[in-house]
């Protein structure tokens, strides 16, 4: 089996810079009235969708979460009991509840989370919209390749 060795080139060099950003990620402190927590990387891409995108319904959430609306609903009710998020009736549809980040917490959780959106957008800036659906479209492969393993 022959292969690319410019592939493999790209290879080594992701395989030296992958540790290097894991280890960045992981040093950005947990905002102490969290700690207690045990957040899972689903929870801070729950909180990350609410702060930069608004307030939700459930479903709207599992769709972007990609997860059932009950595993989503278990979520909230978690962070809703520590005081995180907040929950309401939506005002066209008394059914339907509407998920928030707690005026309390925003400015906590915007200034963890909000820490590597900064980055992201620093690094993708540069890119055309194609070339940053490229990334993005690899990354989501190697995670799936990974998963596949």
């Amino acid at each position: 089996m022959s292969t690319d060795p410019d592939v493999d080139e790209s290879v080594r060099a992701l395989l030296l810079l992958m540790p290097r950003m894991v280890g960045r990620v992981k040093r950005i402190p947990v905002p102490e009235a969290f700690q207690s927590l045990a957040l899972a990387p689903r929870h801070l891409s729950l909180l990350a969708y609410l702060l930069f995108d608004g307030p939700m319904s459930v479903n709207e959430l599992a769709a972007r979460l990609e997860v059932a609306p009950t595993t989503v609903s278990l979520m909230i009710g978690e962070l809703n009991r520590k005081g995180i998020l907040e929950r309401r009736e939506d005002e066209t549809d008394r059914r339907r509840k509407i998920v928030s980040i707690a005026d309390t917490h925003r400015d906590t959780i915007n200034g963890w989370l909000g820490q590597g959106a900064g980055a992201w957008r620093k690094a993708l800036a540069p890119l055309t919209a194609e070339q940053r659906k490229m990334f993005i479209d690899t990354l989501a492969a190697y995670e799936a390749a990974l998963a596949e393993e």
